[in-house]
Parts: structure tokens; C-alpha cells; sequence
């Protein structure tokens, strides 16, 4: 793996660069305590994971990550920080960092670290490389709206919502949004299912029931994985990133509520996803 470190304390980038390169398998390609200069330089080397300070001047840590990632979405970043304020720590995560490493330095949280970042890593290039493989072998012939009902039906059991009654009417829902190129709200699912506004209603229950289980599944997993990326972009795709968080503090026993369900927002996820 090729590493990339940004932190304005000297010291610091040393103490990381010899834990990271007792791995023979890992080299640090560049490291510097400018942001600026870091942004530059990320935008052209050809680096796996970066290593940055949350608190640094001129160009914020965060700020660092999002216009990388805008750029390369295929780096992995790891915060560096002495700030416990949960507010900026999510904010973090919201721009894409996957773990955060506690200042002062510590040698066995670095290591664990660098290693649950290889492991998400090499899992994601291989979902990755699977992918390809299964898109090549599918047959060209295959009519778009089949191969988008594939997607949509894979993704909810992925979130475990498969053996809820409500994930029927999703997937026959989400179809006709895309044959339609309508969004939930603008569609008109009485009159394309000729059904009456009550029958409309008895649906959206039974949709909303079948949401609120997998809002509380990737809730969940979530709180068993913290730093998964993809747990955390279907989660803010399709619930939104308030309402997970909300749902997480109430499995937790720490919120008297969950988060709250939007049929749209979820719909239109879905369908956008495929």
C-alpha cells in the first residue's frame, strides 16, 4: 500500500512513517506539513491511503479530504487528532475519512488502524473486481428495466428487507418510477395501479414498516462497523444521515425514538442507485 501523511508537527510525520513502513508491504510515498502543498502533490501521486491532521492551518483537514475526493473517490482517508468534539468528528466521517487515529500517538491503535483501512481496502477492490466480472458475463440483450430490478432487489437484501410484505410494493413502485422517470412524489400510483387512495394508504403502511426494518438493520451494523464505507453511503442515500444517527442512539438505549422514515427519500434513493 502507498501511504501519504499530512500533519504541521514535524515529529509526528516521522513516528508515522517508521510504524507504517515496518510493514514491508507499505511505503510512505510523501509526507509534508502544508495542506496546500499536500492537496498538489495527492492530485497527481498515485497514493492508496492518506494520513492527515484534522486541525491544520490554512487548509483544514477536512476540507483536504473533500477536494481530493472529489477528484480520486478511491483514496482512503485516516484522520489524525487530538479533538474529541463529536460534532467535528462527524463531520469528518461526512466528508469521507474512515477512521480516526487519537493523538497522542499510539503505537497499537495505529497499527489496528492501518490495519481495518488495508481490509476495507482490499475488500472494496475486490467487490470491485467482482462486479466487472459479473457485468461482463451478462447478456447484452438484457432489457435495462430487468437488470435495474436486480439492482433494486439486491440492495434491500442487503438491508435485510427482503422477507418484509412491504418489499414488494417497493420493488413494483421503484419500476414504475424508472419506466415513468417520475420521482416518488410526482408519480401517480393510483392511476398507473388502479388502485383507490385507501388502498394508496394501506401500501405506504406497509412500505414504511418494511423501511423501518432496514433503517434499524444498517443502524445495527453500523454501530458494529462504524468506518464501513459502504454502510455508511447507502445509509445516507436512502435514509439520510440524521435519521441513521438517530435510529443508532435509540438501539443503543441512549434516545427514547428512532430515526424517522421518508418513503420519498427512500424511493428516490433506490431508484437512483440503480
Amino acid at each position: 500500500m502507498k501511504f501519504y501523511i499530512v500533519d504541521d508537527d514535524q515529529s509526528i510525520l516521522y513516528v508515522l512513517q517508521n510504524i507504517i513502513e515496518q510493514n514491508f508491504n507499505d511505503e510512505v510515498v510523501g509526507m509534508t506539513s502544508s495542506s496546500p502543498d499536500a492537496l498538489q502533490e495527492l492530485m497527481v501521486k498515485d497514493v492508496d491511503i492518506v494520513l492527515v491532521d484534522l486541525l491544520m492551518p490554512e487548509l483544514s483537514g477536512v476540507d483536504l479530504v473533500r477536494k481530493v475526493k472529489d477528484v480520486k473517490p478511491n483514496i482512503r482517508f485516516v484522520m489524525i487528532s487530538k479533538v474529541q468534539n463529536s460534532e467535528m468528528r462527524a463531520e469528518a466521517y461526512k466528508a469521507g475519512i474512515e477512521f480516526f487515529i487519537n493523538k497522542p500517538i499510539n503505537l497499537i491503535e495505529v497499527k489496528t488502524v492501518l490495519k481495518n483501512v488495508r481490509q476495507s481496502l482490499q475488500m472494496a477492490t475486490q467487490l470491485s473486481d467482482i462486479s466487472k466480472m459479473v457485468n461482463n458475463f451478462t447478456p447484452q440483450s438484457q432489457p435495462k428495466s430487468t437488470e435495474a430490478h436486480h439492482q433494486a432487489t439486491a440492495t434491500l437484501n442487503y438491508l435485510g428487507m427482503t422477507s418484509e410484505k412491504g418489499t414488494g410494493d417497493i420493488l413494483k413502485i421503484t419500476s414504475l418510477m424508472k419506466a415513468q422517470n417520475e420521482n416518488y412524489r410526482n408519480i401517480n400510483l393510483e392511476q398507473l395501479m388502479g388502485i383507490s387512495e385507501h388502498e394508496r394508504r394501506i401500501i405506504d403502511q406497509r412500505i414504511r414498516r418494511a423501511i423501518k426494518v432496514g433503517l434499524a438493520n444498517i443502524a445495527n451494523r453500523l454501530i458494529d462497523n462504524p468506518y464501513d464505507e459502504q454502510l455508511s453511503d447507502i445509509s445516507n442515500l436512502l435514509f439520510g444521515y440524521e435519521s441513521v444517527h438517530s435510529e443508532m442512539l435509540y438501539q443503543q438505549g441512549k434516545r427514547s425514538s428512532g430515526g424517522r422514515i421518508s418513503i420519498q427519500k427512500f424511493l428516490d434513493g433506490l431508484v437512483s442507485k440503480e
